[in-house]
């Protein structure tokens, strides 16, 4: 059966949009592309001297489980080059489940809802763009409260177009 996911997807490494478009193209191998929001430039977080990322997100209708998809999510990563040297450094390719139908998952490996979501503005900002009444099924409030509940501070606006 068919579920609806919400991923994320950044780059702050080599032509930034390049990468996320690659990236999109690639997801289109485990379920259909449904929606993509505009590019966001954003600053970085937690570990900030670093580049500055573009960020997106996407609706993804997936027949896999949430195993199977951060399985196939990682290969596109590792395929794109992403190597996991620092963690939350600089990066080709990052690609995050966000939320997958209204599933709960906590595994050693996997945890949907993302478990920051709700605290990231560079995540919020265009998951709303494409699913502003998306319900967190925790937090029991849609992507548009959350965004609308963050405090002041990260920037993030929409990229140029090109």
């Amino acid at each position: 059966m068919p579920c609806l996911a919400y991923l994320s997807l950044g780059s702050n490494v080599g032509d930034r949009r390049k990468n996320l478009r690659e990236a999109i193209d690639r997801l289109k191998t485990l379920g259909q592309v449904l929606s993509v929001s505009s590019f966001y430039e954003t600053e970085p977080v937690e570990v900030t001297q670093q580049p500055w990322f573009l960020n997106c997100a996407i609706a993804l209708e997936t027949a896999q489980s949430p195993s199977q998809l951060m399985r196939g999510i990682l290969e596109i990563e590792r395929e794109m080059g992403r190597l996991r040297v620092q963690k939350k450094g600089p990066r080709t390719i990052d690609i995050d489940i966000l939320l997958f139908g209204d599933e709960i998952v906590s595994t050693t490996d996997l945890t949907v809802p993302h478990p920051a979501m709700a605290e990231r503005r560079f995540v919020l900002e265009p998951l709303a763009e494409i699913a502003d009444q998306v319900r967190h099924p925790v937090l029991k409030k849609t992507a548009g409260e959350l965004l609308q509940n963050l405090p002041a501070g990260q920037i993030v606006h929409k990229a140029q177009t090109s």
